[in-house]
Formats: structure tokens, C-alpha cells, sequence
């Protein structure tokens, strides 16, 4: 796998980036590519490892070294046809997943592992440039008709794998166009929306319909929905997580994902700039550490924010791997992301207590104390404030990164279809209550990243086939969920 050796040989490369004044001023991707040659030499660095963990660490099951191997001998198409063979879409996992697969590369116990995800990212892009990614219809039709509601990542993964088996795909969402959070809860600084149009036009001419502006409930009964053979419900884990304190409805104080999602669609162009989103001269605070406030951080900064400070209430986290989370699995450390870099003031262990407001009723300002975590042995750590630590930071922006306490109840309910005591919609693999309607993604497992919806939509495409055919050829990749994946 590689070249022999070849981790002796090669240092990590990482993707040259524009400079932080110069790209803060648009909304467009500013990585830039690295030479060929020093990308066949990063597949190179992959290991003849014996047991490549890295297979464990990614949830698609993706043929990492195969791939990698591919790219070092400069064999770009072969190295498309290992990758496409796991992952419906490489193109935005490349760019979007945190790469729990690095995390677990063998090369990573003693120096930078291998960098799967650029090569991922770069195979695929290669495979657009030079023409090689085609619609692909399939050569006959079941006659059965599918119904998925969602078009993120799972509905899409799951049309296409379903589409793929000879059934009739038609995907409904509820906004302008398909896409989910990657088009509207991912900044286009990350994502570019043409990259999602690129690919909805593929599926398209492979023949799966899109049926948008449509909730179910609303525009579309679910009478309508219940006469197709099969429904699989893909519609996110969209239900924002409040911070219920004093002032939390004052004017300034803001959800992330609305926030992020208008500026998105001031981006391309389909909605006028509202005030109410305008972070232009303002000191903005984002509440939440993951990566939807690097997000919020990322778009403030663009927008022409005065001041932008993150909050975290967790302490900060270590720069290095610790005991309490061992190779393989998931390393939960200190996260620097390019939005970090492009300007804002971190605080850890930090608790807002209240949204403080002028006399009309606006955010002047945020009270919080400083906290700490209290172990115990034996039970969970426990919230303890510092005396004394109280202050008060002026805010005219508050944006709420806080997360998703699962689906919004309106679709289980519609469709009579049981949610456990997460909210989340309670399926036996991926089959509900009621035969015919199926779940996968968010909505099935709560929220997760890009690479586990993908994968869910590839699984639960598997069980609608059989259950609809008795048997299925769509391949699968049965993998138990991960710690801190």
C-alpha cells in the first residue's frame, strides 16, 4: 500500500491557503491545490500496516489504502472507481468530514497521519475534470416507486442507491432547492453550492425526481405519500437547541443555523440582506464551540463584525490525544479551525447566565460566570460556578451554536411512526413501526456527521431494496456506531 517506506520518505502536506485578508473579503473556497507530484507522493506515505484501522474509523468503510495506493501510482480513474464504490459523494466529504479515518491511520502513532481526506477530496475532483463521473442510469426498472423525504445527505445517498436498484426515486424537500444543511447550514467558504448542483444534475439525468418547495403535511398529504411502495423518512435532526435564561427572545439573540442559513441564501442571491443577520459593526458573540460556531465565527468575520468571541462552556480541551480517548477512536482535542484562524477571542469554561438588553428591548450585552467541572468517582462530572467570576461582555449579536435535540415532531407525527426518548424516530435497523416507511441519518440516529448520514442512506437503501424485492445487490457495510464518531 503506497510506496515502501514511503511514510520515511514524505512529510504531510496540507493544502495551501489564501491569506486571511484577502479571502475574509469573499465567500468562496480558498484552498488552492497542491502539484501532482506531491500528492502522488502523499498516497505514497500510506503504510503496508498489516491491519489499516483506518478502515474502523470511517463509517462508510471507505478502501482507504486501495485508494491511496491508486494515487501514488498516479492511477487517478482506478482510484475514483475504489473511492465511488463506498462513497456516493466524495466531493463533500472531502471537505467536510473531520476525518475520524486520520484519527485512527496507523502512521498517526508516531508522526502525521496520512492526509485521506485531501487525497479523497482531490481524486473526485480530478474525476470531474477530466469527465470521467457520468450519469449512470440503471438498465431496467422494478416498477416500484419510492418516496424519500430529506435531500441532505442521507435522502440523497439512499435516492441514489435505491434509484441504482431499478426503483422509481422521488425525493421531496421542503426548501427552494435540494441539498439539506450542506446547502443551507454550510457556509459556501467551505462548500460551494455549484459543487451540489453539480451532483443533484447528475442524479437527476439518472433519473430521480426532485420535488422541492413540498412539506409533507402541508403540500403534500401524507395519503398522497402512503401510495408509493416505499418512504423513507430523511429529514434531518433540525430541532435547534434553545438556551432558556433570562433575555434568551431579546432582538440579537439568534438561532446559528437561521443565521447561517439566511446568509447563505443572501449569498446566492435568492434573499435581501435582513438587518436582523447583519453582523456588520457589531460585537458578536457566538455561544457553542463545535462546528457550527466556527461557522457563525467564519461568516461574522465576512460580514465586517467589529469583535467576534466564541464561549464554551466545556473546558478547553487538550492539544494532544489523552487516556481518557486511546487510539483508535475519536480524539477529542483542541480544534483550530480556519475560521478561528481568521480572527476571534476563544473562552473556555464559561457560562452565560443572561441577555442583557437596552430599553427598547435590543442585546447591549451578555452576563456570564466562569465555571468548573467537579469530578467525582463514580458518577458524572459535576457544573460548578466560581465565585466572583461574574462579567458582563457588550453584544449586540448573540448566535446560538448550542446543537440539535433531534427531528422536528411534525413528520414522525404525520406519519404515525414511533420516536424514542431522544426524539429520534425509532426503527429496527432502519425499518419503522409500520413496514413500508423506512428512517436513516440524523432523524434515525441523532445529530452526526456527513460521512454517518452518508452511510446511513447507503444502509437503509439496502433494507427498502430487500423489503421490497426479498433480496438485494446494493452492497453494505454493517459497522456498529463508534465511540466519538
Amino acid at each position: 500500500m503506497g510506496k515502501l517506506r514511503g511514510f520515511l520518505e514524505y512529510e504531510r502536506k496540507h493544502e495551501p491557503t489564501t491569506p486571511v485578508k484577502e479571502r475574509i473579503r469573499h465567500y468562496r473556497e480558498f484552498t488552492q491545490e497542491l502539484p501532482v507530484k506531491d500528492l502522488n507522493n502523499q498516497g505514497a506515505r500510506c503504510m503496508d500496516c498489516g491491519i489499516p484501522f483506518c478502515h474502523s474509523g470511517c463509517p462508510l468503510g471507505n478502501l482507504i489504502p486501495d485508494f491511496n495506493d491508486a494515487v501514488y501510482r498516479n492511477d487517478w480513474r482506478t482510484a475514483l472507481e475504489i473511492l465511488h464504490a463506498t462513497n456516493n459523494f466524495p466531493e463533500f466529504t472531502g471537505r467536510l468530514c473531520p476525518a475520524p479515518c486520520e484519527s485512527a491511520c496507523v502512521l498517526g502513532l508516531i508522526k502525521s497521519p496520512v492526509a485521506i481526506e485531501l487525497i479523497e477530496k482531490t481524486i473526485v475532483e480530478r474525476g470531474f475534470k477530466e469527465g470521467w463521473i457520468q450519469p449512470q442510469p440503471p438498465e431496467r426498472r422494478t416498477g416500484k416507486q419510492v418516496a424519500v423525504v430529506g435531500s441532505g445527505p442521507a435522502g440523497l445517498a439512499a435516492a441514489q442507491q435505491l434509484n441504482r436498484a431499478g426503483h422509481q426515486v422521488t425525493v421531496y424537500e421542503r426548501d427552494a432547492r435540494p441539498g439539506g444543511l450542506l446547502r443551507y447550514g454550510i457556509p459556501d467558504f467551505k462548500l460551494e453550492k455549484h459543487l451540489i448542483d453539480r451532483r443533484i444534475d447528475i442524479l437527476k439525468k439518472e433519473g430521480i425526481e426532485f420535488v422541492t418547495n413540498t412539506e409533507v403535511g402541508k403540500d403534500i398529504s401524507t395519503e398522497e405519500l402512503n401510495s408509493f411502495d416505499a418512504i423513507l423518512l430523511s429529514g434531518g435532526a433540525t430541532k435547534r437547541r434553545p438556551l432558556p435564561i433570562e433575555g434568551a427572545e431579546a432582538c440579537g439573540v439568534t438561532q446559528a443555523m437561521a443565521f447561517l442559513k439566511h446568509n447563505n441564501e443572501r449569498v446566492s442571491g435568492t434573499a435581501d440582506f435582513d438587518p436582523d443577520y447583519n453582523a456588520k459593526d457589531k460585537h458578536v458573540i457566538v455561544i457553542g464551540g463545535g462546528d457550527t460556531g466556527s461557522d457563525c465565527i467564519g461568516t461574522s468575520n465576512r460580514q465586517g463584525a467589529r469583535s467576534v468571541i466564541n464561549l464554551e462552556i466545556m473546558p478547553m480541551p487538550s492539544s494532544q490525544r489523552t487516556e481518557a480517548h486511546p487510539w483508535p477512536y475519536w480524539p477529542f482535542t483542541l480544534k483550530t479551525t480556519s475560521s478561528h484562524e481568521e480572527g476571534c477571542q476563544r473562552q473556555w469554561s464559561v457560562m452565560t447566565k443572561a441577555f442583557l438588553t437596552d430599553e427598547q428591548g435590543k442585546l447591549k450585552a451578555l452576563k456570564t460566570v466562569d465555571v468548573e467541572w467537579v469530578q467525582i468517582p463514580g458518577e458524572a462530572p459535576q457544573l460548578k460556578e466560581k465565585e466572583g467570576s461574574e462579567r458582563e461582555w457588550p453584544c449586540d449579536l448573540a448566535l446560538l451554536a448550542l446543537g440539535f435535540t433531534g427531528p422536528e415532531p411534525l413528520l414522525p407525527e404525520h406519519f404515525n411512526v414511533r420516536t424514542n426518548r431522544r426524539s429520534n424516530v425509532e426503527a429496527t435497523g432502519y425499518q419503522t413501526n409500520i413496514p413500508h416507511i423506512f428512517t436513516a441519518g440524523d432523524m434515525r440516529r441523532g445529530q452526526s456527521l456527513i460521512v454517518w448520514a452518508i452511510s446511513e442512506g447507503r444502509e437503509a437503501a439496502r433494507a427498502v431494496d430487500i423489503y421490497l424485492m426479498g433480496e438485494s445487490q446494493l452492497p453494505t457495510k454493517e459497522k456498529g456506531d463508534l465511540p466519538g464518531a
